[in-house]
């Protein structure tokens, strides 16, 4: 992270969120609307099913608000360290439930495979290719929109919705996919498309999943990103070398134990402010990190010496 990026505060953070949140159910409530209406009137079951899917998206997003507005709130005496992780937990609800939404997508596919054989499907509607086609355009836009935000304020629950938004976009190409198909005479088109989606659907599942564990078990953060530390810490005026940092995902945030080396001539009150000072720098040079924590060790070879 570099020093002129932006620091952005909790409760932007939360702002953001929030503001992506409503955007995304108001969106959804749209579609959801546009969708059913079009799938009704053009005969088109894959779009009943796309309106459907685009409901469930609602929840999925009053999920994020929920785990953002816990994941935001103060340290009480209860919880010193804050409830980040209520983020991930989140995170995790979202991935499941997106896992089971690309799982019945690919039943739903693989069933209409092996029972429709012998049969006519009634032929949709040009309405329902119009539907598909604002659905994919519409959708597309908010993973965008979406992801830039979770990207900004570094939010796996948001990313996770975002991810609801491409699984609602890459339903509606099967959806385009199938009607188009039926139309020219090619019904398998549709569940075909819907079976492939869901492998695209569960990646991502496991992706996020994976991601919200590593945070919630305090993984370390990139060595690229360590090493970056460990170049703002040793160019801090005092410190003569580094005997050890370690680092911890806590939720959306970062926590640093650093143990610095300094001359053991130094004086208290010098050990302490330059204990500060690396102090500060980490905290200002990396906004992810919530808290840094140094411990000054003495240069024993000085006496030595």
């Amino acid at each position: 992270m570099k020093s002129e990026d932006k620091i952005i505060t909790a409760e932007e953070q939360s702002a953001i969120a929030m503001k992506v949140s409503v955007v995304s159910i108001v969106i959804n409530l749209l579609l959801s609307v546009l969708k059913l209406l079009a799938g009704i009137f053009a005969r088109s079951g894959a779009m009943i099913s796309d309106a459907v899917h685009s409901a469930s998206d609602v929840f999925s997003t009053v999920v994020v608000m929920i785990g953002m507005s816990i994941s935001k709130k103060k340290p009480d005496k209860e919880h010193p360290y804050g409830h980040e992780r209520f983020e991930c937990v989140a995170s995790m609800l979202l991935a499941v439930i997106l896992a089971v939404t690309g799982a019945g997508i690919g039943f739903k596919g693989i069933e209409c495979i092996t029972s429709s054989a012998g049969q006519t499907p009634a032929v949709p509607g040009t309405a329902a290719l119009i539907a598909a086609v604002v659905s994919i355009i519409v959708k597309e836009i908010m993973y965008q929109y979406t992801r830039i935000a979770a990207k900004k304020i570094n939010s796996g629950a948001l990313m996770a919705d975002a991810w609801h938004h491409r699984s609602d976009a890459l339903s509606s190409v099967g959806a385009f996919a199938g009607i188009l198909g039926a139309r020219m005479g090619f019904p398998m088109l549709d569940p075909l498309a819907s079976v492939i989606i869901c492998v695209f659907i569960e990646k991502a599942a496991v992706d996020i999943f994976r991601d919200a564990v590593d945070k919630m078990i305090d993984k370390a953060c990139p060595e690229e990103t360590v090493e970056k530390m460990k170049e703002v810490i040793l160019g801090t005026d005092g410190v003569i070398g580094i005997d050890e940092i370690k680092t911890r995902l806590f939720g959306s945030r970062i926590y640093v134990e650093v143990e610095i080396l300094m001359d053991s001539s130094k004086t208290l009150i010098e050990a302490h402010e330059t204990a500060e000072t690396v102090h500060n720098a980490i905290e200002k040079e990396f906004p992810g990190v919530k808290h840094c924590m140094v411990h000054v060790n003495p240069d024993i070879k000085d006496n030595i010496n």
